[in-house]
């Protein structure tokens, strides 16, 4: 086909029974740009003969009517001819949008992908303004990374005393961060000095990390 080039093997067609046209991809960022639509004369006519023949009724629509239907048949049998020469026709109108990589082959928009000054893709070639920018950005993450480690964020955080995740009273979640009260009801938590806690059998206090009651024996874990 003349005028056909390589980035057709990636479009789609958007054409229907009223004309052609057709949507072409960049292969690399996957942009689209679509060609103008194209009105198909045989399937607008048609419609057209159509529709008048159904107003005029009688012998006379009637022939109308069949002659719509006869031109939208001849639209769909001579679709692969006419189809082609329309795809040429978007061809030649979309390509000023891309161009190809003779260095991977690709086929991609000229105004994302394409590092005009090296001539070819911006895989094959980055852009160095963007790549600095974005070495830029990266280092800035990781310099405040470093400054935000040298702060201590741990000021009036209790973390030396093991810390209770769910309240023994109301077994609600404590609130975190080491706070010496459950956020729900108040009761003292592992992490303060005053908090106590008590056998649920027989109600003898029980210290940190006894395993049984030495009140009634029973397990305390």
């Amino acid at each position: 086909m003349s005028g056909m080039i390589g980035f057709t093997d990636n479009y789609q067609d958007r054409s229907t029974r009223e004309g052609y046209q057709f949507e072409f991809f960049c292969e690399r960022c996957g942009n689209g740009y679509t060609s103008s639509f194209k009105h198909s004369v045989t399937g607008f006519g048609g419609r057209l003969l159509q529709m008048g023949g159904d107003l005029l009724g009688g012998d006379i629509g009637r022939k109308a009517s069949e002659l719509g239907w006869d031109a939208q048949w001849m639209r769909d049998g001579n679709r692969g001819k006419t189809w082609d020469k329309a795809l040429a026709a978007a061809v030649d109108e979309m390509r000023p949008h891309f161009d190809q990589c003779h260095r991977c082959g690709e086929w991609v928009c000229g105004q994302v992908c394409w590092n005009g000054e090296r001539g070819v893709c911006v895989n094959c070639a980055p852009k160095l303004d963007q790549e600095i920018a974005g070495m830029q950005a990266r280092a800035q993450v990781d310099q405040l990374r470093g400054k935000i480690e040298q702060v201590d964020w741990t000021q009036g955080v209790t973390y030396g005393q093991p810390v209770t995740a769910r309240c023994p009273s109301c077994d609600n979640d404590s609130g975190g961060g080491g706070g010496k009260y459950c956020q729900h009801c108040g009761t003292p938590l592992a992490a303060a000095p005053e908090a106590s806690k008590f056998c649920g059998q027989c109600g003898t206090k029980v210290n940190a990390g006894q395993m049984f009651c030495t009140g009634c024996g029973s397990s305390t874990a």
